[in-house]
Order: C-alpha cells, then sequence, then structure tokens
C-alpha cells in the first residue's frame, strides 16, 4: 500500500505554496519527515494523497546573517545547525538543544521547521528559540509574513500553521550583542533514545552583576512553550544573588503549569527538579554573558 499518490519537488516558496494549493488530495509539506513518515506508516496520520519535498528550495535551507538577524531555513538540518559557527555565536541555547535531539541519525535528517511544526511544548527546539525571541516567516498563497515565534501554537500538537496551505519559510533571531548569552539544559530519561524529562533554555544580558535582561523558558510547563515572566520579572534589574534567585525560582513554580506523563515524569516530581535545571541554565548563561564580547 502506497502512503501517498504524488512526490511534488518544488524549488522555491511560492511553487512549494501553490503545490500545495493545487493538489488533488489531502497534500502536506516534508523535510526530513522523521516523525511525519513515522506517522503515516503506523496509521497515526491520516492518508496523504500529496507530499511537496521542502529540501530543494534553497531559501529554506540558508543559515545565514541578515543585517542585525541571524535566519535559520527551516528545511536546515538540526545537524548543521549544532555544528555551525553562527548559532554556535548568536544561539548557543539552539545549538545545545539541537545536539540533543534525537540520535545523530535522525539529527542528520530532522529539520528545526519539522521540530517546530510538531507543536510539542517541550521540543528542545521550540523551547530554545522561545528563549532567544525568534520570529517565524510564514508563507502562503497571498505571500509571506512574519509571526511572533510563540504565535505558532495552539496547543500540545496543534500548530496555528496550516500545513496544507502554509510553509514555515525560516526563522529569524537576534544576533547577540556584548554581554548577551544563552544556555539551554535538560533532564532526560535514556529509553532507546533519551526522552525529555524537563528542558529549560535561559537568554540574559548583564551590565556588571546586574541582570539588564532575562528571558527564562521550561517545557513542559503548559499547554505551549512557556515562558516563566514572573520569575523573568523577580531577576530583571536585580543582582544575581541567592535571595533573587529563590524568589525567581517561586515564581516559576506558582506561574508554570507542569504535567504528569506517564512515560516521562510526574507533575511532582517535574516540580522537585526544576530548581537545580533552572538554576545550572541560568549560571550557565550569566558565566557566559561575562566573557562574551561580541
Amino acid at each position: 500500500m502506497n502512503l501517498w499518490q504524488e512526490y511534488k519537488r518544488p524549488t522555491s516558496v511560492m511553487e512549494a505554496v501553490q503545490s500545495l494549493a493545487s493538489a488533488s488530495g489531502p497534500a502536506l509539506p516534508i523535510a526530513g519527515g522523521t516523525d511525519l513518515l513515522l506517522d503515516l506508516k503506523q496509521g497515526r496520520h491520516s492518508p496523504i494523497h500529496t507530499l511537496i519535498d521542502l529540501t530543494f528550495i534553497p531559501e529554506m535551507t540558508l543559515l545565514e546573517v541578515r543585517g542585525d538577524e541571524l535566519f535559520i531555513g527551516a528545511a536546515v538540518p538540526v545537524n548543521r545547525i549544532a555544528l555551525d559557527l553562527l548559532t554556535g555565536t548568536h544561539a548557543q541555547a539552539l545549538t545545545e538543544a539541537c545536539n540533543l535531539i534525537a540520535g545523530p541519525q535522525v539529527r542528520n535528517t530532522a529539520t528545526l521547521g519539522g521540530n517546530v511544526a510538531h507543536a510539542l511544548p517541550a521540543a528542545d527546539g521550540t523551547i530554545a528559540l522561545t528563549a532567544l525571541e525568534a520570529q517565524a516567516e510564514v508563507a502562503g498563497v497571498s505571500g509571506t509574513r512574519r509571526m511572533p515565534f510563540t504565535s505558532l501554537f495552539l496547543g500540545p500538537g496543534k500548530s496555528a500553521i496550516d500545513k496544507s496551505k502554509e510553509i514555515i519559510v525560516g526563522f529569524y533571531l537576534p544576533i547577540t550583542n556584548h554581554h548577551q548569552a544563552s544556555c539551554f539544559k535538560r533532564i532526560m530519561r535514556p529509553q532507546g533514545v533519551a526522552l525529555p524529562i524537563l528542558n529549560c533554555a535561559v537568554w540574559l544580558e548583564r551590565a556588571g552583576d546586574v541582570v539588564n535582561d532575562i528571558h527564562i523558558v521550561v517545557g513542559p510547563g503548559g499547554a505551549t512553550p512557556f515562558r516563566a515572566t514572573e520569575a523573568e520579572s523577580a531577576l530583571r534589574g536585580k543582582s544575581l544573588s541567592e535571595e533573587t534567585f529563590d524568589h525567581a525560582l517561586e515564581s516559576l513554580l506558582a506561574q508554570a503549569k507542569f504535567r504528569t506523563s506517564p512515560r516521562r515524569a510526574s507533575a511532582d516530581y517535574r516540580k522537585h527538579i526544576v530548581g537545580g535545571l533552572f538554576s545550572d541554565t541560568l549560571n550557565d548563561a550569566w558565566s557566559r554573558a561575562l566573557i562574551s564580547d561580541r
């Protein structure tokens, strides 16, 4: 039994969008396909008539600096992101997240766009991109537009992108400036491949011993990627001390909505371990920002 009837390889973003719109049956974009192909083979996805391969579109495989932003095409494999000097310089949290996605074979094939389009609130790439305040470029029949990254998510596994009509072209991240840095860490359980129990990403800017600005993201902390805004407020403009950290952790625990996963961890266990994970991630970003001079 064929998993699809037609397979198209457009060479431009508009050609891909038009192929989606004109397909004679249900159509979906595909890049790495590490999730979609398994779902089709195992009957977890409704039948597809046409697959639109995005990996032949030059725009979507670019990783480059554009003015004061870093652009990462949605079809760039996560292993390339993990190894590229540009992401290592300007998106350390994303580099660390991509290094932890599945195993080497999957990382060579899976794409950042696919990781995001799957819309899981604790996905490694998603957590890092949220902390880095990325914007997404989305294309449809009426043209392209930029969206705040978090607006892509409606709930667990529910994307705001209509995959039958739209595609994610890529992501824009602010360039890292002087005394800014980021970090990503996770606690995981080995089960064939390492399954994340809890993820954390922190981006910050320091002015001497003061937290000038900060973004804190924990997953899963809610139905969509969770910014710990109350914890950010507790740290912003303050010296990083044990007292201010304790206040920030209390704020994070009060705001987050941890859930129980039968295959990963209980909500209570996640509450118990988040303090150590948050502390380690924050301290590494803090140390990196001291020596950052770009």
